[in-house]
């Protein structure tokens, strides 16, 4: 099982001085099992395995001019079960015992009880191994080593509490569950004054936004070991191992579970597989057990289909083209986007108006608004500008008097949203409409979830006053709805718009 799909190169001299043979050696001789499972019985020594040993070989990999850590950063997306937890307890504790005099070792994760997971398989280990436990002074939250200072701590995500600290060493458990990256980035710069600091992240794949509505810390880690992977970019403190299989990979597929699975069959069931993906929702199997990324735990779209559809193009001013618009005027986002009126529409973002974050006091330019419009009015072969009218009446109202081909469009009627969303939803799976890949529009297609009830299906927020924004999503379907409708040209009202 070795390589993963996504490695980060590290050089053959800095793999042959690596520490991590010794790491491998540290755990098999004294840590051990700390509860019984299939991969052993309690008490007895870990025997790591051959993709746990090559993996630790890249993570531990030196210098061999300095002597010092290639990595300062290291990232590990496997899916659950696949011994994590034993394995960040491994480093934690090599970091706490062969660390520097004064080591500070620390286990953290998005809360205190999850943060313990490691911490306490570390603390088993040295009390089921006599040599450690008589080097120790073990307390619920800490361990300190005897004559060194170096300790062992659990910390939580009250990342404003953290600042002093001096880590050499951090597991961080489950980064995908990070609510924001604020203790990530404190703890990253909290590191600087170490010589030959580690930052391990070990962590299942996730939903892709955190709840900021923007990409979680662990996304952005794995997009930007995505990049080194494939050479797009030159970090070497940062390192990436991950066992992902391609987007459009089966997820009841064994071929899929071995690829994200490298103790499948060893240190987890194939039978368990087998029951677990008839009883578990798909986006759920996907980020557990495929360690796959989607976009909300209950996405609309399959994970991946709307990246297929991605083409660039540029648009001709004589293809006929919907500009649909959603807006807001504070919290949400206000967006236009295009769409070609072809047999196979191409959607493109005219432009986005969203509140940055951590900015309370903010509001859409409405001018801005209504001149980029009208300027996409001049340069596109504009057919309609659909336009749903709650908040924007007057905008529409005075652009439909100056001319412009104004559409109402209401997006909060199930009537109208229902088989639009289903138009949609056939035209993105089925390849039948291409997008230029725009990131904003992406991102706010992830965060659309599908509410059913007795009007029927159709897109909507995670919840009510979720910050993750769908303006671009309702922008996007409500275009690619009025551009696929072969318009017979209505008799406009005196003010220049009409309703659909």
């Amino acid at each position: 099982m070795w390589p993963p799909a996504f490695l980060t190169p590290v050089r053959k001299e800095e793999l042959e001085a690596s520490d991590g043979p010794f790491v491998v050696d540290f755990a098999n001789t004294f840590c051990r099992q700390t509860k019984d499972t299939i991969a052993g019985k309690s008490g007895q020594l870990l025997v790591m395995r051959p993709w746990q040993e090559e993996l630790l070989r890249h993570v531990f990999a030196k210098d061999p001019t300095t002597g010092r850590y290639r990595h300062r950063i290291a990232t590990v997306f496997v899916a659950r079960k696949n011994g994590k937890s034993v394995l960040g307890s491994v480093v934690a504790l090599h970091g706490l015992f062969y660390g520097p005099l004064g080591a500070e070792v620390y286990s953290c994760a998005a809360d205190r009880d999850q943060a313990r997971i490691v911490f306490n398989t570390a603390k088993r280990m040295i009390e089921l191994e006599p040599e450690l436990n008589s080097m120790c002074k073990i307390y619920r939250d800490v361990i300190e080593v005897n004559g060194t200072g170096s300790i062992f701590r659990v910390l939580s995500s009250e990342a404003y509490s953290k600042e002093g600290l001096n880590p050499s060493c951090v597991v961080a458990d489950e980064t995908h569950a990070w609510q924001s990256s604020d203790l990530w980035d404190v703890l990253a710069l909290a590191s600087g004054a170490r010589e030959s600091p580690l930052m391990l992240s070990i962590s299942t794949a996730g939903v892709k936004t955190d709840t900021t509505g923007q990409d979680s810390i662990a996304y952005r880690l794995f997009q930007y070991g995505e990049k080194l992977s494939k050479n797009e970019l030159v970090d070497e403190s940062f390192f990436m191992a991950s066992w992902t299989p391609p987007l459009d990979a089966k997820h009841d597929d064994p071929k899929t579970w071995a690829m994200a699975n490298p103790a499948l069959g060893d240190l987890n069931s194939l039978e368990e597989f087998e029951s677990a993906v008839k009883r578990t929702p798909e986006a759920e199997f996907r980020i557990k057990r495929c360690n796959q990324w989607v976009s909300s735990q209950n996405a609309w779209l399959p994970s991946g289909s709307w990246d297929k559809c991605k083409t660039k193009m540029n648009v001709d001013s004589e293809v006929e083209v919907c500009l649909g618009f959603d807006g807001s005027f504070s919290n949400d986002s206000t967006v236009i986007v295009g769409a070609t009126c072809t047999d196979k529409p191409h959607l493109f973002l005219i432009k986005a108006w969203e509140r940055p974050p951590h900015i309370k006091d903010w509001r859409v330019d409405i001018f801005d608004v209504e001149n980029t419009i009208v300027e996409a009015c001049k340069r596109y072969n504009v057919r309609e500008v659909v336009c749903d009218p709650y908040l924007w009446s007057r905008t529409i109202q005075q652009l439909g008097e100056a001319g412009l081909p104004m559409v109402e469009y209401s997006s909060g009627s199930p009537a109208r949203m229902v088989p639009a969303c289903k138009k949609f939803y056939d035209l993105v799976t089925q390849e039948r409409l291409t997008q230029d890949g725009n990131p904003l529009l992406a991102r706010h297609l992830q965060n659309a979830v599908l509410k059913i009830d007795q009007k029927g299906p159709r897109i909507t927020k995670e919840h009510r006053g979720s910050p993750r924004k769908i303006d671009g999503a309702v922008a996007c379907v409500i275009a690619a709805d009025r551009a696929t409708v072969k318009v017979e040209r209505e008799e406009k009202h005196e003010v220049g718009f009409f309703a659909v």
